[in-house]
């Protein structure tokens, strides 16, 4: 199990590098006014935006009117004009207000304040912006005011005259010249209308297509998981479930094929394929787990993981094949997360293959210590202890697998000759 536990941190490792290559490119510079279109973008979102442009326009009007004085219902139509796109972030439908009191301003008095210009060209980008009525409404709508308007100065010049312009007849009223105003303004509101509404366009479909990058990328990241998977699969099985069903059907055969076989080593070839059965089994049941998803693929096995319960049966499986091994519980026992439990069951598992492969015959020591916040795994054997002649700063993959296992739960492995001779294998897991 820790080969295999080192082969599929190998294979992950390599799959991992590879896909990330690419990103390593220097990506392109973004355009030299990418910031400030950004900044502006920002800004004109801000909350405040809506106060200080209103504060900014209401301001210019009332220096304007001081300027070029009006009537009363000329003054007010130009400050409501401008003091009302204060609330179009809060309410943009008060878009409406701002066009009608520009309009109102405009039929009471011949000319129209650049105040009121600006104010209601911005009336109308909001209500296309927020698409408060559908624009050809909004542009039908004002254009029907603007001909009312129009109306107005048209029996306006009717009655009192206009420089410039010759005294109207009945017939003269039908003169398109006359309804220049009405297509000028028109024009303005289906502008502003339709500016309003490619903006909001062009915002909704950058939504949608970041929307439906991240559904790409998300959908890729789970195929390419899933892909990983099953070639993690694919490759233990190439390299591990032969050779362990080799050496059960060996161990099995050794028994029938053997005829002067001591009842002794007959129980040890069936123990031998007893092992390697179950390690077959648990095999399957990892290979099902990593291919999950995969419809051509059986089910998975829902056998649970192995935990510190099952330690009396490891130690049994341990004397079984000719190893003496004892086991030591102290401190308060509490439960452990499953993680915890599956750890410390595969380090005490791991000790005791590495006792009976490098001291057979030996007598092995588990011991469990429940301390404060932390687990203690400790296996000691008395057996000749490491090989000195050695070289140091080299482990096998059954080492460096548990050193694994601990250091993903923060904690730490110790190995090494025990206090009193042999190996030790000492692992704290805080939980």
């Amino acid at each position: 199990m820790c080969r295999t536990s080192a082969v599929t941190k190998n294979l992950r490792m390599t799959r991992t590098i590879t896909p990330d290559r690419p990103a390593a490119t220097a990506p392109e510079a973004p355009p030299p006014d990418r910031g400030l279109r950004r900044r502006l973008r920002d800004w004109a979102a801000a909350p405040s935006y809506a106060w200080l442009t209103a504060a900014g326009l209401t301001l210019f009007a009332v220096v304007e009117l001081a300027l070029v004085p009006g009537s009363a219902a000329t003054a007010f139509g130009v400050l409501v004009c401008t003091a009302s796109l204060a609330l179009r972030a809060m309410w943009p439908a008060v878009g409406f207000l701002t066009v009608g009191a520009a309009l109102l301003s405009f039929g009471t008095d011949g000319n129209m304040a650049y105040a009121t210009i600006a104010g209601s060209l911005i009336g109308c980008y909001t209500l296309g912006r927020h698409r408060v009525q559908h624009p050809a409404i909004l542009v039908l709508a004002g254009s029907l005011a603007a001909l009312t308007v129009n109306l107005v100065h048209i029996d306006r010049w009717a009655r009192d005259g206009s420089p410039g312009l010759p005294a109207l007849q009945g017939t003269d009223r039908f003169s398109l010249g006359l309804y220049a105003e009405t297509l000028v303004l028109t024009v303005l509101i289906l502008g502003a209308v339709s500016t309003g509404d490619a903006v909001r366009a062009r915002e909704e479909t950058r939504h949608t297509r970041a929307a439906a990058q991240s559904r790409l990328l998300e959908m890729e990241r789970r195929q390419a998981a899933e892909a990983e998977r099953a070639a993690i699969a694919r490759e233990l099985h190439d390299m591990i479930a032969h050779s362990v069903s080799v050496i059960a059907v060996r161990a099995e055969s050794a028994t029938y094929t053997t005829p002067d076989l001591s009842p002794p080593a007959r129980d040890a070839f069936q123990e031998i394929a007893g092992t390697a059965r179950s390690s077959m089994a648990e095999l399957r049941r990892l290979l099902g787990v990593l291919r999950t998803g995969d419809a051509t693929s059986p089910a998975p096995l829902t056998a649970p993981q192995p935990s510190l319960a099952g330690l009396d049966e490891l130690l049994d499986q341990h004397r079984a094949v000719g190893g003496a091994a004892g086991l030591r519980i102290s401190g308060e026992r509490v439960p452990l997360p499953a993680s915890w439990e599956l750890s410390a069951y595969r380090i005490a598992q791991e000790a005791l293959t590495n006792t009976r492969r490098h001291a057979p015959g030996s007598h092995a020591v588990v011991e469990l210590h429940y301390g404060t916040r932390v687990l203690t795994v400790r296996v000691t054997d008395d057996g000749p202890g490491p090989d000195p002649s050695a070289p140091t700063g080299r482990a096998g993959h059954g080492l460096v697998g548990m050193a694994e296992r601990a250091s993903l739960l923060g904690g730490a492995l110790t190995t090494g000759r025990g206090p009193a001779g042999g190996f030790l294998v000492e692992a704290e897991l805080p939980w």
